[in-house]
């Protein structure tokens, strides 16, 4: 009974990743005589060993991870959401937009270091491009003019950079407020943060109030741009949907 029920699990988790991955997912677009590639072709996305995604992810701590998820459900629910309705009721559109593209500009830097660390030129001076344009004719970064200059966005970070050398993901992590993570890419998180936070004290040398106030606004602002609501879903498998989601879109970070 518990075989059959377990097979009926990992059958359901399968079709809602397929529902949720369609998007990523397109035919090759025609122009002319050029044959334009998807980006993410879905044999990429859910190769023909797929399986193995639901039936072998590690998740020895499901009984914590579990409860971790009902409090970020609760967390995002009374508190996080509610900030963030409040900071979109406040600011006009622009200025939300303007913070936006700091915050993303500042994480340029993070995408620079880890591209330089996988050995990536032209993620590297790709960045570096984007990174100029925006701080200088962007003002700081408030003005996204790298896209409109048609230089691409890379988003790279210190697990991705584990894992192209060939770290595991290790065994799947739910973080407090933060959400799905893994092991390595827990420690990737960490790496990242303690790097970034060491550049900006040195460059800008901020008073604690100033640190805090950076990371609620940063928080914040990220927030604002997840669409993800905990437990609207619709599914019933929604923990073991949400693990697969995010371990099939780090495979995917890494090997793109």
């Amino acid at each position: 009974m518990m075989k059959v029920k377990r097979e009926l699990s990992s059958a359901a988790v399968l079709f809602f990743i397929c529902l949720a991955l369609a998007a990523c997912s397109s035919a090759p677009v025609q122009k002319g005589d050029t044959l334009i590639e998807p980006k993410f072709p879905s044999e990429k996305i859910l190769p023909e060993d797929a399986t193995y995604l639901s039936d072998q992810i590690a998740d020895p701590m499901e009984g914590f991870n579990r409860t971790i998820y009902r409090f970020n459900y609760r967390f995002d629910r009374y508190l996080f959401l509610p900030v963030v309705s409040a900071y979109q009721t406040i600011l006009p559109d622009f200025a939300q937009q303007g913070v936006h593209n700091f915050f993303n500009n500042i994480r340029e830097i993070t995408t620079l270091i880890n591209s330089i660390l996988q050995l990536s030129f032209k993620k590297t001076y790709q960045t570096t491009g984007r990174f100029v344009f925006n701080t200088t004719f962007g003002v700081l970064g408030l003005f996204d003019v790298a896209t409109v200059a048609e230089i691409p966005r890379h988003q790279e970070d210190f697990g991705q950079t584990l894992g192209y050398w060939g770290v595991g993901n290790g065994p799947f992590l739910v973080l407090p407020i933060l959400g799905p993570s893994n092991l390595r890419d827990g420690v990737g998180l960490a790496v990242d943060t303690l790097t970034m936070r060491e550049i900006r004290n040195w460059v800008l040398d901020l008073e604690t109030w100033q640190e805090w106030t950076w990371l609620l606004t940063d928080a914040v602002d990220t927030r604002a741009n997840v669409a993800f609501r905990y437990y609207e879903t619709g599914s019933p498998f929604e923990y073991e949907w949400v693990r697969l989601l995010y371990t099939t879109k780090r495979r995917i970070d890494i090997k793109k």
